[in-house]
């Protein structure tokens, strides 16, 4: 993949060669490549349509996840979401040693202690992450879903964005089997906060323990907001929000 320097910001096909933009600039690419159809059935690819079977289930999982907990992730989240949970639940499928070569799914892999270990700690945003956004312990109760902040001073113990003047956290307690797509997720009471130094001990406990036969998800979101004449509105949409996986079980 080239990058493409010029005056012209060109976009689209000259010749063999195809222009396109990216988050990341302009690029340059050759057309041309093996047919779909000498793919699909020549037997000199059957290891591509596997890796691409494959793929495509991965793929499926990781919209099967965002989708599940859409409420708490649609303003805490960057745009290559879609491609980095994908390539996390590659990693994931990989600990499925079970299946067939073009079989192995997520569904498998999960339920090994080491398919878990890709996906705990995962932020949805990765220009906020919530190591460098929350600078302080917290506790986290994996029967009730509960996470507790305890001490919490909200002008020495966050990373403060210019403009914010609230904080805002949720929890979440997720119970999802990517082998029937069944789920059920349990959001908590939301702590809203003045940034200053008031100390108070932070408390949230989901609805009730998320159900179901699948695997549990524990999620922890900050948020930061920023007060006009007694009105929060969200800081630049939700840029500096984090949203983060704190256990898998």
């Amino acid at each position: 993949m080239a990058k493409y320097k010029s005056l012209f910001k060109v976009e689209g096909s000259i010749d063999d060669l195809n222009f396109y933009k990216t988050e990341d600039g302009y690029r340059m690419r050759s057309k041309g490549g093996v047919s779909k159809s000498r793919i699909q059935n020549d037997p000199a690819f059957e290891r591509t349509r596997e890796n691409n079977s494959e793929f495509g289930l991965s793929a499926t999982s990781g919209k099967l996840l965002r989708r599940a907990i859409v409420d708490m992730v649609s303003n805490a989240k960057d745009n290559k979401l879609s491609s980095r949970v994908t390539q996390v639940m590659t990693q994931v499928k990989n600990f499925d040693l079970t299946s067939p070569r073009g079989q192995r799914n997520v569904a498998n892999g999960i339920i090994t202690p080491d398919g878990k270990i890709p996906l705990k700690g995962f932020n949805f945003n990765r220009k906020s992450t919530l190591s460098e956004v929350l600078l302080s312990d917290y506790t986290l109760d994996t029967a009730t879903g509960e996470v507790v902040i305890n001490n919490f001073t909200p002008n020495q113990k966050l990373m403060i964005p210019g403009g914010a003047t609230h904080v805002e956290f949720t929890a979440g307690f997720l119970n999802i089997d990517f082998s029937t797509g069944e789920k059920d997720f349990q959001i908590s009471n939301v702590e809203n906060l003045a940034i200053n130094g008031t100390t108070t001990t932070v408390t949230l406990t989901p609805a009730a323990p998320a159900a179901g036969t699948g695997q549990s998800f524990y999620l922890l979101k900050v948020a930061f907001f920023q007060e006009i004449n007694n009105l929060q509105y969200p800081l630049k949409n939700g840029v500096y929000n984090a949203l983060q996986i704190l256990e898998v079980l």
